[in-house]
């Protein structure tokens, strides 16, 4: 009914590290949550970054490549628990709820992260590229793409359909709904929005 496992989605294990790469990381991650809370995102910069946290520009450059690196591996180091909700939470965010219940539940979830998480999110975004992907990631999709696998939907394109709904989510989500707006009302947005997924999922599920 909707179960999850290792088998279904695979949401990754940190890559292994040498012992000195992991503790500049956790480190460069920590100060850059200090200087968060201590002066907000504006002036978190790879060259502050470096110097607060003592290490060397190189090794800031090359562990997050670019201002917008650093943001997504804050992200990153956050979603590890909603990661862990998602395979093995209550229902029905986790498992053992039938999958349109988690299809819904998954994106309420992921919407309330997001809006939590709204100002490292928004800086996430690398505006140098493209197609600005800020969040969404491979791992969201295959987990929709898993859910819509167990609903029958007849002869859908399942692997379209998956990218269509994690686009609706993610670095979409924050670029039409404006900071101000937020601010706000912040929980109105997140009401608008939770319901706007909802209604989506019964939209596309529909027999």
């Amino acid at each position: 009914m909707g179960c999850v496992n290792a088998s279904d989605v695979s949401w990754g294990a940190p890559r292994a590290e040498r012992a000195d790469a992991a503790r500049n990381r956790r480190l460069l991650l920590a100060t850059a949550r200090e200087m968060l809370a201590e002066s907000g995102p504006d002036r978190l910069t790879m060259d502050a970054l470096a110097e607060r946290s003592g290490l060397g520009k190189g090794t800031v450059f090359r562990r997050f490549g670019t201002r917008a690196g650093i943001f997504q591996a804050l992200l990153d180091d956050s979603e590890r628990g909603f990661q862990e909700q998602v395979l093995s939470g209550p229902p029905p965010l986790g498992p053992d709820a039938p999958p349109r219940e988690r299809l819904i539940a998954y994106g309420q979830a992921r919407i309330r992260f997001l809006l939590e998480h709204r100002e490292i999110a928004r800086h996430s975004i690398d505006g140098r590229q493209n197609v600005p992907t800020g969040t969404q990631t491979p791992l969201s999709r295959a987990h929709i793409r898993m859910l819509l696998g167990r609903i029958p939907l007849g002869a859908a394109d399942l692997d379209l359909l998956a990218m269509q709904l994690t686009a609706a989510l993610d670095a979409p989500l924050l670029l039409y709904v404006s900071a101000s707006a937020l601010d706000a009302a912040a929980d109105r947005a997140e009401r608008r929005l939770t319901s706007g997924w909802r209604d989506l999922v019964d939209r596309v599920c529909r027999p």
